[in-house]
């Protein structure tokens, strides 16, 4: 029985039991998860203390905190100490950004793709590649991390970023989020905590929810991560690593100061914090700032992919990491690839190393910086957030609109975009925003019609007459 009568209680979520059958902790995970479909929980929703849930339902506090953690590893709630438990911001939303069928349709201003107009060069490069005289070498099997030359190429890409590194602290692998998963896959655990931005990359939240890894939402200061909500969160709590975009953040496209880069190394040093450092965008600004694994070497991992720089098709990143890591993770890569692909790696390789590599960097900066001015001169007047070599802007919306209710608006107008909710960790406080890809339109024209669609719904002074 329970120990308080709660006839008259006001709790935000009492499950029914009555003919339930199985475990009760996964009974009570299959019901939470089914009243936030059916509208009855929803994100932001602060479900009650573990113990009163215990006594009213009659069972032992155990069993609700299984419930909980269960819970906190399918995403569907997350919890703070101090704050409570609530359902998760982004719990009604999908954060796998694969494009399903029925967007064909639609301009395309969602996904980051990178301009492909460049990959003329890369065709021709290879034509000419592929009559070397050994040139079916690049066809067999490989180093499974890249070759010496191809990990020396891998130095000098870095050393434009100004991370200087030995050619032996470098791996290959098949593109950015190829690393990602290498390395939670083999540094992290099921149930690890993860300390990122309130929102983040969408890859990163849907591999730490397929291994389990619990992504940590830390306060931010200035539009960056505070150093010192970091480091207090470590006081209180365990946390094994951060995941960071400092360059164009992707969904916000802040870049972060240089002295909070230096203040998160600190942190990470005092606390032991393996650092991950997305670089997807540092190639492209304007000026990168000096990266955080130059100033934490041997507790960074920094990931830069080549795919939105040279040729989203060739999937090639360069990673460097700290000896202590280096074999561990060499070891999820061929567990996961085999093998980078030896052409593909070559190819990159010879890029980097030509004159072609500098000429598509060159162009893919001009266009971009075109997109932007376009983007800019369309949007003049509202709230749009993003340098001029951002590939992505980041809009926050008028008063009355939310993300999801713009991005469903969008879609029925012809255009893909995608909402704050996509990116949002844990019970994060999401703000009113739609992330939108000025490259990913084939050409200026698309982008111009695109533009101009979105600039209409702005516009509208009533969002639902819209949906």
């Amino acid at each position: 029985m329970p120990v308080n009568s709660f006839d008259n209680y006001p709790m935000t979520w009492k499950p029914n039991l009555t003919n339930k059958k199985g475990p009760l902790y996964k009974v009570l995970s299959d019901l939470l998860e089914e009243d936030i479909k059916n509208g009855v929980l929803k994100p932001g929703d602060k479900l009650p203390p573990q113990r009163e849930l215990a006594d009213f339902l009659d069972v032992n506090l155990s069993t609700i905190s299984r419930t909980f953690k269960l819970c906190e590893q399918k995403g569907l709630i997350s919890g703070e100490v101090g704050r409570g438990t609530y359902i998760s911001s982004d719990v009604n939303v999908n954060s796998t950004l694969l494009n399903p069928s029925n967007t064909k349709n639609l301009i395309e201003m969602g996904a980051t793709y990178p301009p492909y107009e460049q990959n003329k060069y890369v065709v021709k490069f290879i034509e000419n590649m592929l009559h070397q005289a050994n040139a079916d070498k690049f066809l067999e099997y490989s180093s499974p991390c890249g070759t010496l030359a191809q990990r020396l190429s891998g130095m000098k890409w870095l050393k434009k970023l100004d991370l200087y590194v030995n050619e032996e602290n470098i791996l290959l692998s098949s593109g950015g989020q190829n690393s990602l998963c290498a390395i939670l896959s083999s540094l992290f655990q099921s149930g690890d905590r993860i300390g990122t931005d309130p929102l983040i990359y969408s890859g990163v939240k849907t591999l730490a929810k397929m291994l389990g890894i619990q992504l940590i939402p830390i306060m931010q200061e200035m539009n960056e991560m505070s150093p010192i909500a970091l480091k207090n969160y470590c006081k209180n709590n365990e946390l094994k690593g951060i995941y960071l975009i400092p360059d164009h953040q992707n969904p916000t496209t802040h870049s972060m100061s240089l002295n909070t880069r230096k203040e998160i190394a600190e942190v990470a040093k005092e606390y032991n914090l393996i650092i991950i450092e997305d670089g997807i965008n540092s190639m492209l600004s304007e000026a990168p700032i000096i990266p955080i694994a130059a100033l934490a070497p041997e507790h960074t991992i920094y990931i830069s992919s080549t795919s939105k720089v040279l040729c989203a098709g060739l999937r090639v990143s360069f990673m460097y990491t700290p000896h202590i890591y280096q074999k561990t993770l060499e070891l999820a890569l061929y567990n996961i690839n085999m093998m980078v692909s030896p052409l593909n790696a070559e190819i990159v390789h010879q890029l980097i190393n030509s004159p072609t590599g500098d000429k598509i960097i060159r162009e893919r900066k001009n266009m971009i910086i075109e997109r932007s001015n376009l983007t800019d001169i369309i949007l003049d007047g509202f709230d749009i957030l993003g340098d001029k070599y951002c590939n992505f802007r980041w809009l926050l919306l008028p008063e009355g609109w939310n993300g999801k209710i713009f991005e469903t608006c969008a879609q029925n107008a012809g255009v893909q975009v995608y909402c704050a909710e996509r990116f949002a960790i844990g019970n994060a406080s999401v703000p009113a925003a739609v992330r939108i890809s000025i490259t990913a339109p084939k050409d200026l024209t698309e982008l111009e019609k695109g533009l101009n669609i979105i600039k209409s719904i702005l516009q509208h002074d009533n969002a639902f007459t819209m949906l």
